[in-house]
This record gives C-alpha cells, sequence and structure tokens, in this order.
C-alpha cells in the first residue's frame, strides 16, 4: 500500500512539471530563424510603422497621455532587431548579429531625430509626469526588461503567441525613453537625455539577454563553428556589458528604497506631530533626495521647547539624518488683531455711511418743505377764491424773524379790485387759522 502511495504521488508530481514544458508548442528552429530575421529588417513598412510609434508616443508624452503612450508601445517594431541580437549571440550568427545592431542603431538614431523633431516644434515643452517617470532608471527597469524579454522570446518561438508579445512591448517600454531622449535634445535639457537613454539602453540589454538565455535554454541550433577560445571571448564580452549597465542601475535603486523609506518614517512623523500646543500642522514638504522635512504650522506659534520635542520624535523615528525645518505659518494672533483692524475699519465706514445718510435725509426734507411751501400757496389760493374771487393771486414763504428767529409764515394776497376792511380782516384770520400760527404775516396787494 505504501509503494502504491508512492507511485501515485510521483506520477501527480510528473503530471504537474509536465504543465512546465514547452518543447511541444516550440516552432520547428527554421521557423523561428525565419521569424527574428524578418524582425530585424528595418526598411520600407517596418521603418514607417517606427516612425509613425514614435510620433504617437511623442504626442503622449508631451499630453501626459498614458492611454496615448500605451498605443505607441503596442505599434512599435522595436522588439524585432533587440531579440535578434540576444538569438544570434546564442547562436553564433555573427553575420545576423552585426546587421541587428547596424539596423537597431539606424532605428535609435531616426527614433532620436523623428522626437527630436517634434518637440522643437512643439508649443508645449512642459516636463510632466509621464516624461519625468523616463528618466531615473532603478534595478527595478532591469528586471522588468529581463522578465520581459523572457516572455517575449518565448512567445516568439512559439507556435501559440497569443497576444504576449504586445504586451511585452507595453511592459519593456522601448518608446517612452527614447522619445524622452530626443525632448532632451530638442530643449537642451540633458539630464533627460542621458536618463532617458540609460533607460531605453537597459531595456535594450537586458531584453537582448533574456532572448539569448532562452535562445540557450531551449537549445536552438548553432549556425556558425566557433573555437572555445572565441565563445569565452564572446561570454567576457556579455558579462562586461551586462556589469556596465547594471551596477548603474543597482545604485539607483538602492537610492530609491532609501528614499521611499525615508518617505515612510516623515508620514509617520507628521501624523504624530500634526498638532501641538495650540497650534496645527497647516502643511508639510517632504524631500526624500536631500533628506529634508519641512512643517508649517497655523495658530498662536510654536515654541522653542515644542520644536525641540519633535525633532526628539524624529530621532524616535529613526529620523537621524533629517534636516527639519519647523516654521509657523498663519499666527491666531496675528489674526486676530487683524480682525479687530479690518472690524474697526468697517465700523468707520458704516458710521460715515450713516452720516451721509442722515445729511441726505436732511437734504430731502428741506427739498419736500419747499415742494409743500409751494403747494401750500396753490392750496390757500383756491380755497379763498370760493369765498372772494377778487383775489387773483397768493405768494406763500417761511421765513425767520429776527432777533427771536422764530418761524413765521408770510402769505401776500393780489386783489383785483375792491376787498373791504372788514373782508381783509376775515381772510387774515382764516388765513392764519389756515397755517395755524396766528403770528402769521398777512397782506393785501
Amino acid at each position: 500500500m505504501s509503494i502504491f502511495t508512492g507511485y501515485t504521488m510521483k506520477n501527480k508530481i510528473f503530471r504537474y512539471l509536465s504543465y512546465f514544458n514547452i518543447a511541444g508548442e516550440r516552432e520547428d528552429f527554421e521557423t523561428i530563424h525565419s521569424e527574428v530575421e524578418k524582425g530585424v529588417v528595418f526598411k520600407g513598412t517596418n521603418l514607417w510603422v517606427l516612425i509613425c510609434a514614435i510620433l504617437v508616443a511623442s504626442v503622449g508624452l508631451n499630453m501626459n497621455s498614458t492611454a496615448v503612450i500605451i498605443g505607441a508601445m503596442l505599434i512599435s517594431p522595436l522588439m524585432g532587431p533587440i531579440n535578434g541580437m540576444g538569438y544570434s549571440l546564442a547562436t553564433y550568427d555573427f553575420l545576423l548579429f552585426r546587421k541587428a545592431i547596424k539596423n537597431f542603431t539606424f532605428a535609435v538614431v531616426v527614433s532620436l531625430i523623428t522626437s527630436a523633431f517634434y518637440f522643437f516644434i512643439s508649443p508645449v515643452n512642459t516636463a510632466h509626469s509621464e516624461l519625468l517617470a523616463r528618466t531615473s532608471p532603478t534595478i527595478y527597469d532591469v528586471f522588468i526588461a529581463l522578465f520581459g524579454g523572457v516572455a517575449g522570446m518565448l512567445a516568439l518561438s512559439s507556435k501559440l503567441k497569443g497576444n504576449v508579445i504586445p504586451g511585452v512591448a507595453i511592459a519593456t517600454a522601448l518608446m517612452p525613453p527614447i522619445c524622452t531622449a530626443g525632448y532632451g535634445l530638442a530643449t537642451f535639457q540633458f539630464s533627460f537625455f542621458f536618463g532617458a537613454l540609460y533607460l531605453f539602453t537597459i531595456n535594450t540589454v537586458f531584453i537582448a539577454v533574456a532572448a539569448l538565455f532562452v535562445s540557450q535554454v531551449l537549445k536552438f541550433p548553432i549556425r556558425t563553428i566557433v573555437d572555445k577560445e572565441r565563445a569565452r571571448r564572446v561570454n567576457h564580452y556579455i558579462t562586461f556589458i551586462l556589469l556596465v549597465t547594471a551596477i548603474p542601475s543597482v545604485y539607483f535603486g538602492y537610492k530609491l528604497v532609501q528614499n521611499e523609506d525615508f518617505a515612510d518614517k516623515a508620514r509617520n512623523l507628521i501624523a504624530t506631530v500634526s498638532v501641538q500646543e495650540n497650534s496645527y500642522l497647516f502643511d508639510s514638504n517632504i524631500n526624500p533626495s536631500n533628506k529634508s522635512i519641512r512643517l508649517i504650522y497655523s495658530g498662536y506659534g510654536v515654541s522653542n521647547q515644542t520644536k525641540t520635542d519633535i525633532k526628539k520624535t524624529a530621532l524616535e523615528l529613526n529620523l537621524d539624518t533629517a534636516k527639519i525645518e519647523i516654521l509657523s505659518g498663519t499666527d491666531q494672533s496675528q489674526l486676530h488683531s487683524e480682525t479687530q483692524r479690518r472690524l474697526t475699519e468697517v465700523e468707520t465706514l458704516n458710521n460715515q455711511l450713516t452720516s451721509t445718510g442722515f445729511s441726505l435725509r436732511q437734504t430731502q426734507n428741506r427739498l419736500d418743505s419747499l415742494e409743500n411751501i409751494q403747494n401750500k400757496g396753490k392750496e390757500i389760493l383756491a380755497e379763498v377764491r370760493e369765498f372772494y374771487p377778487q383775489i387773483t393771486k397768493c405768494s406763500y414763504s417761511v421765513t425767520y424773524i429776527h432777533p427771536d428767529t422764530v418761524k413765521t409764515p408770510i402769505v401776500i394776497f393780489n386783489v383785483n379790485r375792491n376787498l373791504s376792511l372788514s373782508d381783509r380782516d376775515k381772510v387774515t384770520n382764516w388765513t392764519k387759522s389756515r397755517v395755524k400760527n396766528m403770528n402769521a404775516k398777512v397782506y393785501f396787494d
């Protein structure tokens, strides 16, 4: 029973391991060789497709559009000569290798010229995030290129190619860095040029190495018989190129990890010291490259003791090398004073407006009074003529009698024929009663 169980387990293991076997799906060697040779060629259709892909990628980088950049990577034919270089080294087909190198160099030059020309004539020269992301390669880009290259070469050598190659083109991202290098040339920003060109070199070298590795694993037939010494020299050259390409990326990857670690610790510090005494953290800035943290507080100011406590907290969070700058932004006491000053200004303006309104009302009252005086004379004339038609006109005014400064109405009647003295007395008494002032002066003309 034990022997049977062991046999069954061994069969299961072999069955599962058979899932990883790709020998049955591999194309015949001549078909693979033909596919590689076709991909190496850069003239006619391939060349124009490359130019169009470069222009599309440049527009995408210029407009910061990820979707457009992905589209450019899908139609790019640059993978062909890179796979050709790796394949030719694995099979010692040096004629194909020289052809791949020559065509690839030509493609790179055309790509740089095309992208530089576009960015030179483009009215938009702002370096967006998609451009900036292609200027600082790290060891992680090495891994992406290596694993992507393996997937691409496996797909090229398989009968079931599927949609792997377009995915590899997107993952390895050959187009964006070469276009970013063109941007650096067009704008004379050589940090962009060299950074992007280095990323492009990483992608190129490790895709080629991946193609070489897969070609050797799948035991593609040797195309040229070489002696052991020459094969050893070729391997040494490959190793040297790998080291020269990869070592700087290891350093940049290390710096990236350090910067991310610093940023995480800095964020923890910010969360810890967000509120201090009567102040709160208004704004903050983390700069991992120079290991600095800026904290801007708003409130009633940050005391020296509080600043010391914040720096002690930073040490507890292993931010030993951090340069911490603590600033007081908006001071609430200052804000209160400013508010009071503005309230005083508003109150003064309100008082001025009130005074102006009072003056306007006084002026309006005087105008209304003048209008009433005019109307009152008409009213008196109309009423008195009902009884004394010989009165033809009436003049009504108000004046001050000095030295008593008494406000006194004055009424003057114009008579066109005789009006007896008794009638005049009656009109006088009626008029004084009408204007409600017994001191009113009544005259007849």
